[in-house]
């Protein structure tokens, strides 16, 4: 949702409308509740939680139950990989992936998004996808180089904390699902699980730099603006198309049950290449599928700044910019957003 600036008044109408808002005029708290009013940039309905009856308040934070399990099963990952336990810590972070899915399965299904629910996500993939990951691979493979080995784990959570923070500021109920900007840091941490699995020799040699790039390559995409599909087509499928998705999950389930560590590189690592194919096959897919086959311009959706001064009444030219939707910089936005 946004704090949107269109209603915003001018730099000489705030102090009157200030002044009915407060006697004195001088609450700033209730000046800016007056400046700004919560609506979204692409028009979802915004509601206040107050308004809402108890049993809809119930339902909307359902989908928080299942961020809870997923922020448990990233901070248990984390004890099985310092026992050195590591199929465990992998286990327990593909629970987690599998329970992100489903809290946003049910956040769809019970039709409401809040602002609460979108920040304890963040929050528990923060954990699940962030920190858990980067200790398991500094437990299973990184160890043994030091300090730069832990500076790897650093790294990896400071992209996923950056993903993450991008995320939230810029979401919107009915923006384009079909793409995530950036890796998602639930695909991430399934490219350790799945490395994770599939290699139980020791890191000498050439051995070690396939951990070293593990470290390097997924947050750095995560932090980029690479398009990564979302497939949520597959989960909430048209009814004419849903032949699709009880497929995919039959293929799915039967090379898990059959070849568990083969599925899960197969699929890990083919979607980490999706977006880089995607980029360079995008020209010719547009010229013969339309452009409907790529994905489109990307709108940037920058985050809300929220203005400290002085409560006189000597207001700032750049404040008032600001707050009446003008540049804040060079190529300053022309709309503020927050979850």
């Amino acid at each position: 949702m946004t704090l949107g600036a269109a209603d915003s008044p001018r730099p000489s109408e705030r102090p009157a409308r200030a002044a009915r808002s407060a006697p004195g005029g001088t609450d700033g708290g209730s000046r800016l509740r007056t400046v700004f009013r919560l609506v979204s940039p692409t028009g979802a309905p915004v509601v206040r939680p107050d308004r809402l009856d108890a049993r809809t308040r119930a339902k909307a934070m359902v989908p928080s139950v299942f961020t809870l399990a997923n922020m448990l099963c990233g901070f248990s990952s984390l004890r099985a990989a310092q026992d050195e336990n590591f199929d465990l810590a992998a286990v327990l972070i593909g629970v987690a992936v599998a329970l992100d899915i489903f809290d946003g399965a049910v956040a769809r299904a019970v039709g409401a998004t809040t602002p609460f629910g979108l920040q304890f996500d963040s929050l528990a993939d923060l954990i699940s996808f962030g920190v858990a990951p980067a200790f398991l691979l500094y437990s299973w493979s990184l160890q043994d180089l030091g300090g730069p080995g832990w500076m790897l784990a650093c790294f990896w959570l400071a992209c996923a904390a950056f993903r993450l923070g991008r995320f939230n500021v810029t979401v919107d109920p009915l923006s384009d699902k079909r793409y995530f900007i950036g890796l998602p840091s639930p695909g991430a941490a399934g490219l350790v699980l799945a490395s994770v699995f599939a290699y139980d020799g020791d890191f000498a040699g050439w051995h070690r730099l396939g951990p070293i790039a593990l470290a390097v390559v997924p947050p750095v995409l995560m932090a980029s603006s690479f398009r990564f599909t979302s497939f949520r087509w597959l989960a909430s499928p048209r009814r004419d198309r849903i032949w699709v998705t009880v497929v995919a999950v039959v293929l799915l389930v039967s090379g898990l049950v059959l070849v568990p560590v083969g599925t899960f590189l197969f699929v890990a690592y083919t979607y980490l290449a999706l977006a880089p194919l995607g980029a360079i096959t995008a020209p010719l897919r547009r010229r013969w599928f339309g452009a409907a086959a790529v994905a489109p311009p990307r709108r940037r959706l920058p985050s809300v700044f929220f203005l400290v001064g002085s409560d006189d009444d000597d207001e700032d030219p750049d404040e008032g910019a600001a707050l009446d939707g003008g540049p804040v910089g060079p190529g300053g936005p022309s709309e503020t957003t927050t979850p």
